[in-house]
C-alpha cells in the first residue's frame, strides 16, 4: 500500500478501501506521507468527492488520530451542538443553558473564529476572567454542577484534522463537502456526547450559500454521525442576513445576556428556541412542541440565565455581567452611520458586514492577529424596517482603529435600500 496508488485511485473515481483511508490518514499525521502526496490526494478529492462509505472512513480515520472523551463520568444524557460558522451568531450560550435548565447535560468544545465568521471562544474571552483553557476533570465537574459549559479545544483531539485542515487551507482544497463533514464530524465526534445536533448555516454570511450545498452537507454529516452510534440531526438555519443585531464578541455576549434577561425577542430568539427543542426533543425530553414550550420556559423563568451566570464564575469569570451587561468591555471609538433619505432596508449582506467587522479588529485578517474583544457592528433596524433621514442605520465600534472610513464604506455598501417617498414613513 502507497499514497500514489491511493492518489490515482481516487483520481480515477475507485472506491478506497477503509484500510487505505486509515493508512493515508495516519501517515500524514505522523509524517511519513509528505505534504506534496497529501495536497495532491486533498485536490483529487475536491475536483471527485468522496462516497458516502469512503467520508465516513475519513471521518472515523481522523477522529482515531487522537483522545476519544469519556463522558460516562457526566450523569445526564449529553447533547452537543455545531455551526457550521456565520455572523453574529451567539446561540451557544443560549441554547446552552437553556437545555441545561431542561434536564440535560451541554458539555460543549468550541473554535475560535474563521474568515468573516465569529468564534464562540473568542467571544467568551471577551469576559474578564473566563478560562477557556479547563483540563477535563474540571469540564466534567461543571457540567454536573451546571449542566453547561463551553472549552477550548484539546490539542489531543483530532490531531489529524488539525494538520490536514491547516493543508488544505494553504492549498486551495477548503471548499468540498465531504472534507468539510470529515473535518467538523471527527472532532464532533471525538468529543463523544450522546446526541448530536447540527445547525448548518446556509446564505450570504454562511460558508455554505445555497440551500441544495446546505442541505447535502447536513445531509452526510447526519449520516455519519448516525454511521458512528450517534443521535444526530442537521437542520439548514438562514444566514443571508446576521443572527440578531450585534456583531463582535463583547457586543454578541452582551446581546445573549439581553435574551436571556428576556429583553429581546425577534429571529434571533426564534432560531434558539428551535434548536433547543430539537437538542431537547433528541435528548428524549419529548415532542418538539413540548421540547418548544419548556424552552421558552426555562428563557422566561430566568432559569437559563442563572445557569450561564454559575458557569461563567465556576470558570473564573465576572459573572456580574448577567446582572448588568455595561460591565462587559466598551470600545474608545464609535462612529454612527445615518440613513442619506428616508428608505427601507431591502437587503443585508451578512459576509460584508462580517469582513468590516474584520476591520474594526473584531476578528483575525492573520491567523496570529490580536482580537479587539470591544470591536463590531450594532445595527439600529431589521430587514424589512423603515428608516427615516439621518436616523442612526448601525454603529461601528473599535479599541484600536480611530479612523472608520474603510469600514464604514464596506459596512454601509453592504446594505440594499429602497427610497420611500415624501410621506411614506407616516
Amino acid at each position: 500500500m502507497n499514497a500514489i496508488d491511493i492518489i490515482n485511485k481516487t483520481k480515477r473515481k475507485i472506491q478506497l478501501t477503509e484500510e487505505e483511508i486509515k493508512y493515508l490518514v495516519n501517515g500524514y499525521t505522523s509524517g511519513e506521507i509528505p505534504d506534496y502526496q497529501m495536497s495532491a490526494w486533498l485536490m483529487a478529492v475536491c475536483l471527485n468527492g468522496l462516497t458516502e462509505a469512503e467520508t465516513v472512513a475519513l471521518t472515523l480515520a481522523m477522529r482515531d488520530s487522537g483522545d476519544i472523551l469519556d463522558l460516562g463520568c457526566i450523569e445526564k444524557i449529553t447533547v452537543d451542538k455545531h455551526s457550521t460558522g456565520g455572523v453574529g451568531d451567539k446561540t451557544s450560550f443560549i441554547i446552552g443553558p437553556a437545555a441545561a435548565a431542561c434536564g440535560v447535560a451541554v458539555p460543549k468544545m468550541s473554535g475560535r473564529g474563521l474568515g468573516h465568521t465569529g468564534g464562540t471562544i473568542d467571544k467568551l474571552e471577551s469576559v474578564k476572567g473566563y478560562r477557556v483553557d479547563v483540563e477535563f476533570d474540571e469540564f466534567a465537574d461543571i457540567v454536573n454542577k451546571t449542566g453547561f459549559s463551553i472549552i477550548s479545544q484539546s490539542g489531543q483531539l483530532c490531531p489529524a484534522d488539525k494538520k490536514i485542515y491547516a493543508l488544505r487551507n494553504s492549498t486551495g482544497t477548503v471548499d468540498s463537502i465531504p472534507l468539510i463533514c470529515a473535518s467538523i464530524m471527527s472532532k464532533k465526534l471525538a468529543l463523544n456526547a450522546d446526541c448530536l445536533l447540527l445547525d448548518v448555516k446556509c446564505g450570504t454570511g454562511a460558508f455554505m450559500k445555497t440551500p441544495e450545498d446546505a442541505r447535502k452537507l447536513g445531509d452526510l454529516m447526519e449520516k455519519v454521525g448516525k454511521a458512528a452510534g450517534k443521535k444526530c440531526r442537521a437542520i439548514v438555519t438562514d444566514m443571508n442576513t446576521p443572527l440578531g443585531c450585534c456583531i463582535g464578541n463583547s457586543l454578541e455576549v452582551k446581546e445573549a445576556v439581553e435574551l436571556l434577561q428576556g429583553k429581546i425577542k425577534g429571529r434571533l430568539y426564534d432560531i434558539c428556541i428551535e434548536l433547543t427543542a430539537n437538542m431537547l426533543e433528541l435528548a428524549g425530553k419529548g415532542s418538539i412542541e413540548e421540547c418548544a414550550e419548556m424552552a421558552k420556559e426555562a428563557i422566561s423563568s430566568g432559569k437559563a440565565l442563572g445557569i450561564l451566570k454559575e458557569t461563567i464564575e465556576m470558570q473564573g469569570g465576572d459573572s456580574r455581567i448577567c446582572d448588568d451587561v455595561e460591565l462587559l468591555p466598551k470600545a474608545k471609538y464609535s462612529h454612527i452611520i445615518y440613513a442619506p433619505r428616508d428608505v427601507e432596508v431591502i437587503g443585508i449582506d451578512a459576509e460584508e458586514l462580517g469582513m468590516a467587522s474584520l476591520i474594526l479588529g473584531a476578528g483575525r485578517i492573520n491567523k496570529d492577529d490580536e482580537i479587539d474583544y470591544t470591536a463590531g457592528i450594532v445595527l439600529e433596524f431589521e430587514l424589512g424596517d423603515k428608516v427615516s433621514m439621518d436616523a442612526p442605520i448601525m454603529t461601528l465600534y473599535s479599541d484600536c482603529v480611530s479612523d472608520f472610513s474603510d469600514a464604514a464604506y464596506r459596512a454601509y455598501n453592504a446594505l440594499k435600500f429602497r427610497t420611500l417617498t415624501e410621506n411614506a414613513l407616516t
